[in-house]
Parts: structure tokens; C-alpha cells; sequence
């Protein structure tokens, strides 16, 4: 999608103008506290943006899951002081509700260059229903409607879909990059490109690897979705996880990549251990002695050895779901040597790397390459529904 299929909201007028801007600002936390700053960090910029050119900025935004009632736990205000702190001495001034009397009341003593953020929108369950009363109940809180919640933009509700019908609506500096990086990798890639998908589980992916051997020149395929393939291919795998049931669909997979001319990248070699906890002995081992009783926690030397040698020869790298259990030593030495090769190849100037879901964040940052990387993309579900070729409502109803 190219850019000029939405406005940006820094072509508006906003000065003295009531902003409505839908972040994502569901962070973990931990006793009142956040521990991960780092979607604030991602939407600081174009809150500072409004406030310098002097609009009336209301954020918008949800926290866990209350299904549409209120539960003191699940409030924003601690993501209030948060964003606050962040803002180098501003104030974020909170309402504790995101309707009614109380949003309308904050709303009108804000003043241009202030920043508001109304109470989580999931305690009405009119959010998640796109309800129209309830999208027009939002609606009369501002004048102008901003999009920065790419990561939120997969599911049609209020604050996504009916806002973005109900007022001009815009995309905000973080859903502009996201969607140019993501396009730029899956639609117009410089080639060769190929995806790591990992993860645990087949039954997750099946729509993204179809797309993507559709598209792409390679595959890289790691974790315990890895298994199921190998198992397709009468590999026995032991006591791993694996998805027997899905060896027909990993088997039509891998006839479809080859039919369209995408190479698949299996694990040649395993770290496999016994138990699945931290400082288990792990042994390497070939997949043709894999021990009855052993796991596959991780992709072995020879694996990793192949797939750096493969980045040498590739253009554009998009990365989604790790190698192996990187979360417990020592299984994720595959996973971080293969990124941090991908990192070194995209500070040379030889690589464009896109990465992004949750667990592989986690990886990136676990491995110290983020900030290597092109483009790491905070959004889970909705990078992955991107990548599997999906519309996603909160983007589409942006297009002008």
C-alpha cells in the first residue's frame, strides 16, 4: 500500500483543534509500575508533534482484556504518569472514563498543547462491538482523527474502524512507517527476500506460509512448527513438540513453495535435550539420532552455519517467531546468531531487515539487536495477519 493511499496527519491544520488520537498503549506492568516502555516510545513523537503545533491532543487506547467492564486494575492512569514522565516535564492530564460527563468535562478544560488521555476504552463493551452509539459518543470529544495503533488495527472496533468512518480521519507517524516497511518488504521486496517463520506451532501460520511461498524466494523455517515439517518428511522427532496431525497440510506447503519456485530452509541439526528447563543437559544432535525420549529445543551448528552462509546471498530479510526456546538458556543461541549476522548485514549496508510479533521482539532484544535491525514492528497479531495477506480493517478505513 502505497503511502499516498491515506492521508498523513502532518498535512492537517491541528492548531486549536481537538485531536483524537488511538494509540497502543497496552504495556506490561508490574504492581502499578511499567516495565516496557517501549510502545510509548513508538507513539512519542507524534504526540509531541500535535502538542508543538498546538492542538488539543486526547489519546485513546486500551489495556488487557475487562470485556467491557470496569476493573480498577486494568485502569490507564498509571500509563497516564508514564507517558508523562517520558514527555520531559509535561503533564498528561487523565479522565476516568473515555464517554460521558467526565471525558466531555476534561476534554473542554484542555487546552492547546495539552495532552489528555481518556480511561481504557475496553471497559464499555461498546468498543469491541464498533458500536455506532458508542463511536458517536467518541466522536463529539474531538474534530480530528489520528490512527497510531497499527498494532490494535486488526480488529474493526470503535476506536480502529467507526472513528476513522465518523471524523477526517489520519495516520499518525508510526502507522505511516509501519505500513511503508511492511509493504516494502512483503509487496515490492528488493530480491533475493526471504521470511524466517518459527514459532511453536504449524497451526498458527498455515495462511502466513502459503502467502509467503507464494511470494518469496526462500523460506527459513525454525522452532517447533520445524518439526512438524521434518516429521512430514519421515523424520522422527522424538519426544518434540510436534503437530502430527498437520503433516499433510506441512506436505502441501512444501510442494507448493517448490511449485512456485521458493526454496525451504529445514534445520539440518538439533540442540536436543530431555527436559525443558533452564540449564537442561543438551546434547547436538543429527536429525537421523534424535533419542526417543529427546526434545528439539534449538537449531545445532550446522544449521545456523547454513543459514548465515544463506543471508549472504539475500536482499531483504523479514523475520517472524524465533529458532528454538530462546526464552531458556542455552536454546537460543541459534536464534541470536542468526540475528545478530542479519543485524551485522544490515549495518553493512547489504541487508533490509523487517522483523516484528512479540516473541520475536523479545528475541531481538534478548540477542542486543534491535535498533539494528531496519524495522522492528511492535504489532503482534496484526503483523501477522499483514503478512498472511489480510485487509486490516483499522488501515483500510484510513484510505482516502
Amino acid at each position: 500500500m502505497s503511502q499516498a493511499a491515506f492521508r498523513s496527519i502532518e498535512d492537517a491544520e491541528v492548531s486549536g483543534r481537538r485531536v483524537l488520537v488511538r494509540v497502543d498503549l497496552n504495556v506490561p506492568m508490574r504492581e502499578g509500575v511499567v516495565t516496557d516502555t517501549t510502545r510509548i516510545d513508538r507513539v512519542l513523537p507524534t504526540i509531541r508533534s500535535l502538542a508543538a503545533r498546538g492542538a488539543k491532543v486526547i489519546l485513546l487506547a486500551h489495556f488487557g482484556r475487562p470485556k467491557g467492564t470496569r476493573m480498577p486494575e486494568m485502569s490507564l492512569a498509571p500509563v497516564a504518569d508514564a507517558v508523562a514522565g517520558m514527555l520531559e516535564g509535561g503533564t498528561v492530564h487523565f479522565a476516568d472514563d473515555c464517554i460521558g460527563p467526565a471525558a466531555e468535562a476534561a476534554v473542554r478544560a484542555l487546552g492547546p498543547g495539552e495532552v489528555l488521555l481518556l480511561e481504557n476504552l475496553r471497559f464499555h463493551p461498546g468498543e469491541e462491538a464498533n458500536d455506532a452509539a458508542f463511536v458517536g459518543e467518541l466522536a463529539k470529544l474531538g474534530e480530528l482523527y489520528v490512527n497510531e495503533a497499527f498494532s490494535a488495527s486488526h480488529r474493526a472496533h470503535a476506536s480502529t474502524d467507526g472513528l476513522a468512518r465518523s471524523l477526517p480521519a489520519y495516520a499518525g507517524a508510526l502507522m505511516a512507517a509501519e505500513i511503508a516497511a511492511l509493504s516494502a518488504a512483503l509487496e515490492h521486496p528488493e530480491r533475493p527476500v526471504a521470511a524466517v517463520v518459527g514459532g511453536a506451532k504449524v497451526s498458527t501460520k498455515i495462511s502466513l506460509l502459503e502467502n509467503l511461498a507464494r511470494k518469496f524466494d526462500c523460506l527459513i523455517i525454525g522452532g517447533g512448527m520445524a518439526n512438524t515439517f521434518l516429521h512430514a518428511q519421515g523424520i522422527d522427532v522424538g519426544n518434540s513438540l510436534c503437530e502430527a496431525d498437520l503433516a499433510n497440510t506441512a506436505r502441501a506447503i512444501l510442494k507448493a513453495a517448490d511449485t512456485s519456485g521458493c526454496e525451504i530452509l529445514l534445520p539440518l541439526d538439533a540442540m536436543v535435550a530431555k527436559e525443558f528447563k533452564a540449564g537442561a543437559q543438551s546434547a547436538v544432535c543429527a536429525l537421523d539420532s534424535i533419542p526417543p525420549d529427546g526434545m528439539i529445543l534449538d537449531v545445532g551448528p550446522q544449521s545456523v552455519k547454513a543459514l548465515t552462509a544463506k543471508l549472504a546471498s539475500l536482499k531483504t530479510l523479514l523475520w517472524n517467531g524465533p529458532l528454538g526456546a530462546f526464552e531458556i538458556e542455552p536454546f537460543g543461541e541459534g536464534t541470536f546468531a542468526l540475528a545478530r549476522e542479519a543485524a551485522r548485514a544490515t549495518k553493512a549496508g547489504t541487508l533490509i531487515t523487517v522483523a516484528g510479533g512479540g516473541d520475536t521482539v523479545a528475541a531481538l532484544n534478548a540477542a542486543g539487536v534491535t535498533d539494528d535491525f531496519t524495522y522492528v514492528s511492535t504489532a503482534g497479531g496484526a503483523f501477522l495477519e499483514w503478512l498472511e495477506g489480510k485487509e486490516l480493517p483499522g488501515v483500510a478505513a484510513l484510505k482516502v
